[in-house]
């Protein structure tokens, strides 16, 4: 810890009258609605991106992500209030530096921290005194005071806490989540010292209605985590339960609905084909990467995530059982796919596990189509340059198809329809709960 703490008065001071220039580093699903929320009260916004192409979008006042529109932008860009730009010496101009990166998973599933290391050494030669840096990329604890303080620090010459101001406060976006935004979503806030404390939560309570600091940056990183495997957890599970279920005769669904009506001591988890999104499926293998530097298993966090990323072979193997009962065989089996995007109504891909039963699909010889009104082109995951391209949801698609494969049950889609003309429905989500009629086409999966 630093001896002399750099004062956060003169920066605190000028984020109250909304003088401070705050900018926002990756444009993304996180990064973006960040930047907007803050530009929208009145500060001086400048987002940072490498991607250009992202950046002459925003700066034509075009979002390229489906649930922000593009009307906000237009609006900010004309107050000029929020510009966009790819020259990353432009740091200097900002008075608050957020990090907003992805954090994936190498192939041998430890933390790669490539953007994060990248976007430090990027804005490090810019670093001045009394400028707050903070890191909201997912990681484990440690990241902010191992990996980006000393990046930092070598680049400018500078020490945080004495010349510049560092904290962490992770990002909790739910993309497409009609009751909660950024500003209503409490923000958790660690500083690398009170004063960085101070700073972070000036910052983040000029835009946001609820800020929580905790102790340090390690606890702040931490309590991502735990949000997330604790989701992970829960879901493996509900995926479980649902696989004895099948077994059993039983409609996991119903099981859980009924139990949801417990008002104290439980809440509902749902199953479905895998994981997916940019934090459930990575996150705790964060942690477990971390606590074997402790000499410590996670067994009951790996356990989950062991169940969980076999969900897409699960659902292959009732795909193939379903399609014997028609007495077809999946070789050469005409299947198509409903919904690739990771959840409901958005058109974010990352991690998806219909990839993978896609994949998993044609290995087995079955040929596949799918449509999502979301996802014009889905990419794999695995294979660079393979790639599927959607199809529209026409009565010929549906009664064409040996299957029909439900893997994102979007709201936009008529499943009563789909039931209707389908041969087969294999459905992963419950999204036919609602459909009456010909209920006997449909499998859960």
């Amino acid at each position: 810890m630093v001896q002399r703490e750099v004062p956060a008065s003169s920066l605190i001071a000028k984020i109250r009258s909304k003088q401070a220039v705050v900018g926002v580093i990756g444009l993304g699903y996180v990064g973006l609605p960040l930047g907007m929320a803050f530009a929208e009260v009145g500060f001086p916004t400048v987002g940072l991106d490498v991607d250009r192409k992202k950046v002459a979008s925003l700066n034509r006042g075009e979002s390229y992500i489906r649930h922000i529109a593009s009307e906000p932008l237009q609006k900010l860009a004309l107050a000029k209030r929020f510009e966009a730009t790819a020259d990353f010496s432009r740091s200097k101009d900002c008075d608050a530096l957020i990090i907003c990166v992805p954090t994936p998973l190498s192939e041998s599933r430890e933390p790669d921290l490539t953007f994060i290391v990248q976007s430090g050494e990027a804005i490090a030669p810019h670093l001045r005194q009394g400028q707050l840096v903070v890191l909201e990329s997912t990681t484990y604890p440690g990241t902010t005071d191992e990996v980006l303080r000393p990046i930092l620090e070598k680049g400018s010459g500078l020490k945080a806490g004495r010349d510049f101001l560092l904290a962490f406060s992770p990002e909790r976006e739910d993309p497409a989540n009609g009751r909660f935004s950024t500003r209503t979503i409490p923000k958790v806030v660690g500083g690398y010292t009170p004063s960085c404390l101070d700073a972070a939560t000036a910052l983040y309570g000029s835009v946001i209605e609820k800020v929580v600091p905790v102790s340090s940056t390690q606890v702040a990183e931490m309590t991502k985590l735990l949000e997330n495997i604790f989701r992970s957890v829960n879901i493996a599970l509900v995926n479980e339960l649902k696989m004895l279920c099948d077994r059993m005769g039983l409609d996991v669904w119903e099981v859980i609905d009924a139990a949801a009506t417990k008002p104290f001591g439980f809440m509902p988890f749902y199953p479905g084909p895998g994981l997916g999104g940019h934090c459930i499926p990575i996150d705790p293998f964060y942690l477990t990467w971390k606590a074997r530097h402790f000499e410590f298993s996670t067994r009951f966090i790996e356990l989950a995530g062991e169940i969980n990323t076999n969900m897409p072979y699960y659902v292959v193997s009732r795909t193939i059982e379903a399609l014997n009962s028609h007495e077809k065989s999946v070789k050469n089996a005409d299947i198509l796919v409903l919904g690739v995007a990771y959840k409901k109504n958005v058109d974010d891909m990352r991690e998806s596990p219909a990839v993978r039963v896609m994949e998993l699909l044609e290995q087995k010889g079955a040929r596949i189509r799918y449509h999502d009104p979301y996802v014009p082109v889905a990419e794999s995951h695995r294979t660079p340059g393979k790639t599927w391209t959607g199809v529209p949801l026409t009565d010929e698609a549906l009664e064409r198809a040996d299957a029909v494969l439900i893997l994102t049950d979007h709201t936009d889609v008529d499943y009563q329809r789909v039931v209707q003309r389908a041969k087969l429905v294999i459905d992963t989500r419950n999204a036919t709960r609602g459909v009456t009629g010909n209920r006997q086409k449909i499998v859960k999966a």
